[in-house]
């Protein structure tokens, strides 16, 4: 079957909403983020618009910051001071990826840990790693485990998930999520040996290297729930461009239990978990005032 990415995430932003209205009439507070980019990038600019709409759209402040391509790091480095130094700005994001001249590690380190609603600072890796509450955590990541209690239901106590990548945004971080959901974890990545041997032994399997169409249907475990992060584009045979994951979509859907598809899978949770991050961080903001 397939794990409804698109409907999760209608459900999580109305579970938002509502969440907001409360917080705006308990306290007269409006959450809002601010998201910043820089350059011209056409699927960046798409990607923002989205963000800043369902931002609008559960009752939150959208503050978009558009900046030109030759953006100087410094320049760039002291509008985020101000915003860092700004109480009602709850949540920043600068989208990447940036110019080659802008240092990413540079800027991420610069957001103030308590408003990266990307969770990419590494304060807040460090948190996740620790297991501390209200630790801001990278959206992907939450997003799949989200997913996975979708079919699994709440407790995944005792299940064994294969992660396969590695990256800080989804691969290390969605590895100790699930292991703070009690999963027994193993962490694989391209160059592992046996891949498909491990990802046979997986109750759920999340496929998060970057490689289309890389897990066959024998690499997937009768029943398995599958947790495709992968967007790739191909090209057909009859030349026309198209969208996948890292799991053979076709081949894998009549082995395992449920699938996320490409797209409408994790895509959606994404943003859905960066409005819930952006909530977090205002709730968070009231204990420094």
């Amino acid at each position: 079957m397939n794990i409804d990415g698109k409907l999760t995430a209608q459900t999580l932003r109305d579970k938002l909403a509502i969440e907001v209205a409360e917080f705006k009439s308990r306290y007269k507070i409006q959450p809002s983020l601010t998201v910043i980019i820089v350059g011209d990038d056409p699927a960046s600019h798409i990607y923002v618009k989205n963000k800043v709409k369902q931002t609008q759209e559960i009752g939150m402040i959208s503050n978009e910051i558009k900046l030109p391509i030759e953006t100087t790091e410094n320049h760039l480095l002291s509008l985020l001071e101000q915003l860092n130094n700004d109480d009602s700005v709850h949540g920043i994001l600068v989208q990447l990826p940036l110019p080659k001249h802008i240092d990413e590690s540079a800027i991420i380190s610069a957001i103030n840990p308590d408003k990266d609603v990307d969770g990419f600072h590494a304060m807040n890796s460090g948190r996740l790693f620790n297991g501390e509450p209200g630790a801001l955590v990278p959206c992907t990541p939450q997003g799949c485990v989200l997913l996975a209690k979708q079919h699994l239901g709440k407790d995944l106590s005792g299940l064994h998930a294969v992660v396969i990548g590695r990256s800080n945004i989804v691969g290390k971080p969605v590895a100790m999520l699930l292991l703070q959901e009690n999963c027994t974890v193993t962490i694989t990545h391209s160059k592992t040996k046996n891949l498909p041997e491990l990802c046979k032994q997986a109750d759920i399997l999340v496929a998060a290297v970057g490689i289309a169409k890389l897990v066959k249907a024998d690499w997937v475990k009768e029943g398995a729930t599958v947790i495709d992060v992968g967007i790739n584009r191909i090209t057909t045979n009859e030349g026309a461009t198209k969208l996948v994951g890292d799991v053979d979509y076709v081949e894998a859907f009549e082995k395992c239990g449920a699938i996320t598809p490409v797209p409408g899978g994790v895509g959606p949770m994404t943003i859905a978990c960066l409005l819930k991050n952006t909530l977090a961080a205002a709730k968070n903001s009231l204990q420094s005032r």
